[in-house]
């Protein structure tokens, strides 16, 4: 009788683990599903932003004639001919001339609107009325930025719009809008960011110590996976909002590219390891984490929760992948090892009988270069 209570005592304690996971399998698909359409709009958007400003960055023969146009205390309205500007502008004169920033200054003096060439190579038209469709929703108030925002709506292009009261450049293409920041308050946002970003570097270099200690011993838990991974993906989204800096620094930025290339080297491959060591479905975690936002990576429970469905602490073995090619295994040898061991431990626990099985001869080496990799974590060398 006290046997079978505690058969069913058990049995209930399986069922609620598979349900668990089964839970949380389910509810990981649901949140992948949910977020894949936002983080591709997302996506989407980023990428005309970041083309965008590569366009109109410092540096560009654009952007000093869209500087002078603000030096100057003028105001313009320029458009980028895509080729369905047909109906949409009326009156100017053609002018076909090559661009030059100067030009366009002096283009600016009238009030009518500026229509350059897709390439931005050539001034086409001044002094031109542009009319679009006023059923178009506008959220400006001005006249001028209304019609530059109907008319990128309209043709699904880029059109510029210059605040002579405000002094500010705001880029208008299709539903996209932005405002150009000063060169010196990008410069500025750029430096501090990079300053969190040295010291998030800095704490990921602590954890990697640690973490690999853990694996070489046998002690990782979910906590530490799911706390390396988190600092990664801290790193990657200010990484993130630093190029967006950079990008519309252009040749401003060179110094701050530089530093973060520096902080940033090899973190991606490092994080690619460790996922492909932990989990099966790569691709499914970068999606999880890239619909992330900040305050997310904060709440590690959630996102052990999520990935895992086990309690946080308990113990993880990672497959071996990221330990392994510090050694001098090919990628073949690696992957046969780990199909073999199943794991990192049992690859490390081996004889060198067993090894040979799967190395051949060259399974003695391998021995003695896992000893000399173990002493080397243990003594706190950053891999």
């Amino acid at each position: 009788m006290e046997k079978d209570k505690i058969d069913n005592s058990q049995n209930i304690k399986i069922n609620f683990k598979e349900n668990t996971k089964a839970n949380s399998r389910e509810n990981f698909e649901k949140q992948r599903r949910n977020i894949q359409k936002p983080i591709d709009i997302r996506r989407q958007k980023k990428l005309i932003k970041l083309n965008l400003l590569k366009k109109l960055s410092p540096g560009t023969n654009l952007r000093q004639g869209l500087d002078y146009i603000v030096e100057s205390g003028r105001g313009a309205l320029i458009v980028i001919n895509n080729g369905k500007l047909s109906g949409i502008f009326q009156g100017g004169f053609k002018i076909n001339c090559r661009f030059t920033p100067k030009k366009l200054l002096e283009l600016a003096k009238m009030d009518g609107s500026i229509i350059l060439s897709e390439d931005y190579k050539k001034i086409s038209h001044a002094n031109a009325l542009l009319i679009p469709d006023k059923t178009l929703i506008s959220n400006e108030t001005g006249t001028r930025h209304q019609a530059a925002e109907r008319t990128a709506k309209q043709i699904m292009g880029l059109v510029i719009a210059i605040s002579e009261k405000r002094r500010k450049i705001t880029i208008y293409s299709g539903e996209f809008s932005y405002v150009l920041q000063e060169t010196s308050e990008l410069l500025r946002r750029a430096t501090e960011t990079l300053q969190i970003l040295e010291k998030q570097r800095e704490i990921f270099k602590e954890l990697l110590t640690n973490f690999n200690i853990l694996e070489i011993t046998n002690l990782v838990s979910i906590r530490d996976v799911c706390n390396i991974l988190k600092r990664l993906e801290m790193i990657k989204k200010m990484s993130e909002i630093i190029n967006g800096y950079i990008v519309e620094l252009g040749k401003e930025g060179i110094i701050v590219r530089m530093r973060m290339k520096e902080l940033i080297k090899d973190l991606s491959k490092k994080r690619e390891e460790i996922i492909q060591d932990y989990f099966s479905k790569p691709a499914r975690v970068n999606r999880f984490f890239e619909s992330l936002s900040f305050d997310g990576l904060l709440d590690e429970e959630n996102i052990s929760r999520l990935l895992f469905g086990e309690s946080f602490e308990k113990g993880i073995n990672p497959r071996g992948i990221r330990i392994l090619n510090k050694t001098n295994l090919n990628k073949n040898e690696i992957k046969n090892l780990i199909d073999f061991f199943g794991n990192l431990n049992n690859i490390l626990n081996a004889n060198e009988i067993e090894l040979k099985r799967i190395l051949k001869n060259n399974a003695e080496n391998f021995k003695k270069e896992l000893g000399s990799l173990r002493e080397q974590i243990l003594l706190g060398k950053e891999f």
